[in-house]
Formats: C-alpha cells, structure tokens, sequence
C-alpha cells in the first residue's frame, strides 16, 4: 500500500475542523476528509504539544489552570448567563404583549 503525504496545511486544517465544534468526532471528521482517524488523532496531539491524554480542543480543564483563571472563568459564565436570563425575561413579556394585542385586535375584528 503506498503511503500518503499530506501538506502541513492540510494537516492544520483537518486539526482545525476537529477542534471548532466539540460536537464533532475525530471518526466524523477523518472519514469526511478520506483519511484514517488515528492519523487525524496523531496530527492533534502533535499539535496539543504531545501530552498524554491531551485532546487539543482547550475545553478541558488542564493541571495547567491557576484558581485565578478559574475564578475567572466562571464570572464571565455568570455574568453571560444572567444577560441571557435577562434577555429571556424581556422576551417572554413581548410576547405576552403581542398575544394580549392579537386576541384584542380578533376581538374587535368580529361584527
């Protein structure tokens, strides 16, 4: 069988694709781009820096991670999800507002 070569931008785009969406899986993507998973698998931990059991994608909370970090982590979490409890809530009231104006406007719309 003869062996293939693949460009270091290819290699950097395959490794790319992988790591943008954590729903996707390196099978889902090695047999999208016609390679072999554990060579995709191969190109990431070589592009994660080759630590053991790293898998590149940067979700993960690695040794690395100073409790500042974390801390931080986590205020920005919860500053992003209180502005999206209080988008909800404004968007619950406007669409209350538009069903109490639509059964009002039906109403009068019957003779």
């Amino acid at each position: 069988m003869v062996r293939k070569v693949y460009s270091s931008e290819f290699r950097a785009d395959a490794v790319a694709l992988y790591r943008s969406d954590p729903a996707h899986t390196i099978s889902q993507i090695a047999r999208d781009l016609g390679i072999q998973a554990e060579t995709l698998r191969k190109w990431n931990r070589t592009a994660a820096g080759g630590a053991p059991g790293a898998s590149g994608r940067g979700t993960e909370i690695g040794e690395t991670t100073t409790p500042e970090e974390l801390r931080a982590r986590i205020a920005a979490l919860e500053a992003e999800l209180a502005a999206a409890r209080k988008d909800n809530a404004t968007l619950a009231m406007e669409r209350d507002i538009l069903r109490k104006a639509t059964k009002f406007f039906a109403s009068e719309m019957t003779w």
